[in-house]
């Protein structure tokens, strides 16, 4: 009795240092099951923050300056693709260039176990020891099975290996698998700011004023004196002196005539 059951015992270390156990034990009814279990790790995140400004766009398409001077093209950008700016989703078609955009990307990494149980319960009905078994299943179809080198097998409570299967039997094999995978998961997030205003305008309605200063020529003394005009040389005083005589006789003879209408 303690032979078998250190047997068993090296049995069930076999299996789970394999990976796959396969089990036989007498079984009334053929059936097939097969249940999965997954077992997660711990994951683990990677983020990643890219900066760029919009320097054009028509359209679906869309074109950028990343903060590292490198320009980047993204033709055909879909519709439903949406960027959060100040609280609002805007769409390719709400974009202007001059606005600042940032893509944040979080990239989660997470481990599991994947172990897959599958039990097959049938009647043996042919054996090819040590490798190979045919069970005929409950709905009559016979099914091949390949049986893991070194595995025994219990029936009836005695252990034995492929070679102590016989035809007829009732059966129940239990295969485990356990398969490591790694799931990653990308979430992608886009905000940004909008372009700041343009300068205003001038008021309309109000003058405007524009001083235009020009410096003052600089002239010299001869220049802006005028030059004295000169008579000619044919000119004489003799006509003023006669005009100045005649003016004296006339004074002379009113005189004279008043004098005499007095006396």
């Amino acid at each position: 009795m303690n032979r078998i059951q250190s047997r068993q015992n090296n049995l069930r270390k076999w299996a789970m240092a394999s990976g796959v156990s396969l089990v036989l034990a007498l079984a009334a009814d053929a059936q097939v099951q097969t249940t999965t279990k997954v077992d997660h790790g711990a994951p683990t995140q990677t983020v990643n923050v890219e900066h760029a400004e919009i320097v054009y766009v028509s359209g679906n398409d869309l074109v950028v300056k990343m903060a590292d001077g490198e320009i980047r093209d993204f033709p055909n950008v879909p519709d439903n693709k949406t960027i959060t700016v100040d609280g609002k989703e805007l769409t390719i078609h709400d974009l202007k260039p001059g606005m600042k955009i940032q893509r944040t990307t979080v990239v989660t990494t997470t481990p599991r176990m994947v172990t897959t149980v599958k039990t097959v319960t049938g009647k043996v009905w042919h054996v090819t020891p040590p490798n190979k078994v045919i069970l005929t299943l409950a709905d009559g179809t016979n099914q091949s099975f390949q049986i893991p080198k070194g595995q025994k097998f219990t029936i009836d409570g005695q252990e034995t290996d492929a070679f102590g299967l016989k035809k007829g039997m009732n059966v129940s094999a239990t295969a485990v698998t356990e398969t490591p995978e790694t799931v990653v998961a990308h979430e992608v997030t886009h905000t940004g700011t909008m372009p700041p205003p343009p300068p205003e305008p001038p008021q309309q309605g109000l003058p405007l004023l524009v001083v235009v200063v020009h410096p003052a020529p600089v002239e010299s003394a001869a220049a802006s004196e005028p030059a004295p005009k000169e008579l000619p040389k044919t000119a004489t005083s003799l006509p003023l002196i006669g005009l100045l005589g005649a003016a004296l006789c006339s004074i002379a003879l009113a005189l004279k005539a008043k004098r005499a209408l007095v006396s």
